[in-house]
C-alpha cells in the first residue's frame, strides 16, 4: 500500500498517449552518475564504499571541468522535446534544467571563494561527518581513516579558493573573518584525545583490540596530518584573510555584488521576486504578525504594552530550563507529543526515525538554536534533531515547540526522510538542496503545529508568532543589509522591537545573514507559497479536501522549486476534483 501511495502521488496528469522517455531517462541516469562522482558525501550515504573514503574535489581546476560537463548536459537536455514526455519525465526535465542553470550560475560567480561563513564551512565539514559516521566493521573504520587522510588536501584547496577571494576582493566582512579565525585557532589547539574526528570510534562496534588499533591510526592522522593543515588555515586567516576582509557588511559592496545578490535572491527563493519586492513583503508580514502577537499577549492577562511583555519574557526564569538535561528532556517530550499526532495529518510517514541530540560542545557557542542533521536509511543512521544546550538563559522554553516542529517533525525530518525513501524518483531530485522548499516546509510545520494542538498555552503560541516574526524580519534585514546598505544596528532593530528572541540568538542570526546573503529569504517565501497552495486546494475542493493527501502531494515528489511545486499541486487539485469519493 505504501508503494502504491507513493506511485499515485507522483503523477497527477497524464502524459501523451505514446510518450517516449528513453532519451530523457538516459540523460538523467548519466547526470546522476556524474553528480554522485562529484559528491562523495552523498554517494557515501547512498552506500558507495569507495566514496566513503573521499572528500569532494573543490579545486578551481575541478570547477572548470564541471562547467564543461554541465554545459554538455544542458545542450543534451535542450534537444529533448518536452511535448513527447510523460508527466513524470517532464517534471524530471524541468527540474534538471533548473538544477543545471543554478550549477552554472554558481560557477560563473565563482562561489567557491566563499569557503566559510559564520557558523559553517569547509573547516567544519569533517566534524559534521564524524557526528553521523558509524563504524560497524573494520572496513568502515578503514574508510573513515582514508577520508581523514584526504583532509589536508581538502584544507589546502579551500585555502586557495579563499585566497582567490582575497585577490579578487570577494571576501567576508571583517567581523565574520575574525570569528572564523577564533574557531580556526580553537580547532588547531584542541586536545587530541577529545577531537571530534575521533568520535566515530567512541561508538564503534569493533572488537576491543581492533578498535584500539584503528583508533590509534586515526589519532596519528589527526595529529600528524590534520593538525598541521588546521594550523596552516589559522595562519592564513590571521595573516592574509582578516586584513583583507571587506569593510562593508552588504555583498552589494563588492565587485559584481549587485548582480550576485539579485541571483542569490532568485536562487534561494526559486522565484523572480526582486530584492525590493522581498523587502516589501517582509515589512507587510512584520505588521501582520505584530498585530497577531498583540492579541495573544492579551490572552495571557498582560496589561502593559508589547515591548514590556517581550522584556518580561526574556527575563522571567519560569520560561528557561534549569540544566542542559532539563532542556533536552523538554525538547524530547515535545517531539513525542508531535509524533503522536502525525498519522492524523500525514497519510505517508517515513520509516527512518530521528533522535534528539545536543549540538556538539565544540561548536555550540556560535551555533544556531537548533538544526536538523540528515540520517541515512542505507547506512542505518537516524536523523538528528540538534538542540543547542549552551547559554540556557537565552533558550526560551516558549519557543521550543516551534523549534521542534520545524527541525524535527513534521518539519525537516519528515520532509527529508520521506525524500530519501522515495521510489521511482531520481536521486538528483531526492537529494536536491531547494532552500525555499525545505525551509519553507519547516516554517509551514510551525504553523501546522497550531492545528495539531501542540501549543498548549498563550505563551507557546506567542513563541510561535515570535519565530514567524523572526523569519519575516529576515526578509527585511537580509535585503536591508545586502541591498540597501543598512548598518547592523538598523537590521537588529526589527528583531529586538518585534520578536521575543533572546539577544544571543539575534546576534548569532545577524552574523549568519551577513555572512550568508540570500539564504535567510527562503523560509518565509516558501511558507507563504505553501499556505497559499493549501488555501487554494481547500477552497477549490471543499468537502473533498483531505489534508493528509495534500501533504502527500507536497512531499512525495521530493523538494521542488516553487513554480514546479505550484504546477504539481494544481495538477493534484484537478485530479482530486474527479476522484471517486471514499465517503
Amino acid at each position: 500500500m505504501r508503494r502504491l501511495l507513493i506511485a499515485l502521488a507522483l503523477t497527477f496528469a497524464a502524459g501523451p498517449a505514446l510518450a517516449d522517455d528513453t532519451a530523457l531517462n538516459r540523460l538523467v541516469a548519466d547526470y546522476e552518475a556524474y553528480a554522485l562522482s562529484q559528491d562523495p558525501i552523498t554517494a557515501g550515504r547512498e552506500g558507495d564504499r569507495k566514496a566513503q573514503t573521499r572528500l569532494p574535489d573543490i579545486s578551481s581546476g575541478a570547477d572548470v571541468l564541471r562547467r564543461s560537463a554541465f554545459e554538455e548536459f544542458r545542450s543534451r537536455l535542450a534537444g529533448i522535446d518536452p511535448a513527447g514526455l510523460s508527466a513524470e519525465a517532464r517534471l524530471n526535465r524541468d527540474f534538471l534544467a533548473w538544477t543545471l542553470d543554478r550549477r552554472l550560475q554558481s560557477l560563473s560567480f565563482d562561489e567557491a571563494r566563499w569557503a566559510f561563513n559564520s557558523d559553517s564551512g569547509f573547516d567544519q565539514d569533517l566534524s559534521y561527518l564524524g557526528s553521523v559516521t558509524h563504524l560497524d566493521t573494520e572496513a568502515d573504520a578503514k574508510a573513515w581513516i582514508l577520508r581523514l587522510r584526504a583532509a589536508p588536501r581538502y584544507y589546502a584547496r579551500a585555502i586557495e579558493n579563499a585566497r582567490r577571494g582575497v585577490r579578487s576582493g570577494f571576501t567576508q566582512p571583517r567581523a565574520t573573518a575574525e570569528s572564523v579565525l577564533v574557531r580556526a585557532r580553537a580547532a588547531a589547539a584542541a586536545p587530541l584525545e577529545s577531537d571530534p574526528l575521533l568520535k566515530p570510534f567512541d561508538r564503534a562496534k569493533l572488537p576491543p583490540e581492533k578498535l584500539a588499533e584503528m583508533r590509534a591510526v586515526a589519532l596519528a592522522v589527526v595529529r600528524d596530518e590534520i593538525r598541521p593543515a588546521q594550523r596552516e588555515f589559522a595562519l592564513f586567516m590571521e595573516r592574509e584573510y582578516v586584513p583583507a576582509a571587506r569593510k562593508g557588511l552588504g555583498i552589494r559592496s563588492v565587485k559584481g555584488g549587485e548582480a550576485y545578490y539579485r541571483w542569490l535572491v532568485r536562487d534561494h527563493t526559486t522565484t523572480s521576486l526582486t530584492p525590493d519586492e522581498i523587502h516589501a513583503i517582509g515589512q507587510a508580514e512584520v505588521a501582520r504578525i505584530r498585530a497577531e502577537m498583540g492579541k495573544v499577549m492579551l490572552e495571557t492577562g498582560w496589561t502593559g504594552d508589547l515591548p514590556s511583555f517581550i522584556a518580561m519574557l526574556r527575563k522571567d526564569p519560569r520560561f528557561y530550563a534549569t540544566s542542559r538535561q532539563d532542556l533536552m528532556e523538554k525538547a524530547s517530550e515535545i517531539a513525542k507529543r508531535v509524533d503522536d499526532q502525525l498519522p492524523r495529518w500525514f497519510a505517508t510517514l517515513p520509516r527512518l526515525p530521528y533522535g534528539v541530540r545536543q549540538v556538539p560542545a565544540e561548536i555550540e557557542d556560535g551555533y544556531t538554536t537548533g538544526r536538523y542533521f540528515s540520517g541515512s536509511p542505507r547506512q542505518g543512521v537516524a536523523g538528528g534533531y540538534m538542540v543547542n544546550t549552551s547559554h540556557l538563559d537565552q533558550r526560551a522554553l516558549y519557543e521550543l515547540p516551534a523549534l521542534t516542529l520545524h527541525e524535527a517533525a513534521p518539519g525537516h525530518h519528515i520532509q527529508i526522510a520521506l525524500g530519501q525513501e522515495l521510489e521511482g524518483v531520481p536521486s538528483f531530485r531526492r537529494n536536491a538542496d531547494v532552500t525555499a522548499f525545505t525551509e519553507g516546509w519547516g516554517l509551514y510545520s510551525e504553523e501546522l503545529g497550531g492545528h495539531m494542538g501542540i501549543y498548549r498555552n498563550a505563551y507557546e503560541r506567542f513563541g510561535r508568532l515570535s519565530y514567524e516574526m523572526w523569519r519575516a524580519c529576515r526578509l527585511v534585514a537580509d535585503t536591508g543589509i545586502h541591498w540597501m546598505g543598512w548598518s547592523l544596528e538598523k537590521a537588529r532593530a526589527c528583531f529586538t522591537e518585534n520578536s521575543a528572541l533572546s539577544p544571543l540568538n539575534i546576534e548569532v542570526e545577524l552574523a549568519r545573514y551577513v555572512s550568508w546573503p540570500g539564504q535567510a529569504l527562503a523560509y518565509k517565501i516558501g511558507e507563504l507559497k505553501l499556505l497559499e497552495l493549501r488555501k487554494r486546494a481547500s477552497e477549490k475542493l471543499g468537502d473533498r479536501f483531505d489534508i493528509r493527501r495534500f501533504h502527500d502531494a507536497v512531499l512525495l515528489a521530493g523538494p521542488l522549486p516553487l513554480d514546479l511545486l505550484e504546477a504539481r499541486i494544481d495538477g493534484w487539485i484537478a485530479a482530486e476534483a474527479t476522484r471517486p469519493s471514499e465517503r
